[in-house]
């Protein structure tokens, strides 16, 4: 079966066509910026570790690793592509590692976890 999409309308409203191309345009940096975080929170790992380090603000892989009850190397390879794209910054204490959110990402990353938020219950 070949669905064709097939638009008829009368007349093209000009206006709303150019204001919507300007907010896009003025607005690219602000796509590049949350699709990168999105691509690398596609897996449910890598989201899992987002939502914990916004959550906690600061956690090494083991914490992560128990948490998930995942190993520490599986841990590691998801942490090293985020910190790679730079979604995530380290900061060493003697010999542990510790992970952050980078700050710029912090508001794209509450905006999408304040529906996680919302059903979480305080004991």
């Amino acid at each position: 079966m070949n669905l064709e999409i097939t638009c008829t309308r009368k007349e093209a409203d000009h206006k709303q066509l150019s204001r919507c191309r300007e907010t896009l345009q003025s607005s690219f940096s602000s796509f590049q910026e949350i699709s990168r975080i999105f691509a690398l929170a596609g897996s449910e790992v890598r989201l899992k570790i987002l939502f914990l380090l916004n959550m906690e603000k600061e956690l090494c892989p083991c914490d992560i690793a128990d948490i998930l009850e995942m190993s520490v190397p599986a841990i590691s390879q998801h942490i090293r592509k985020m910190k790679d794209v730079g979604i995530i910054s380290m900061r060493r204490d003697g010999q542990t590692l510790y992970y952050s959110l980078v700050k710029e990402n912090t508001n794209v990353l509450n905006k999408a976890f304040s529906t996680i938020d919302n059903n979480r219950k305080v004991a």
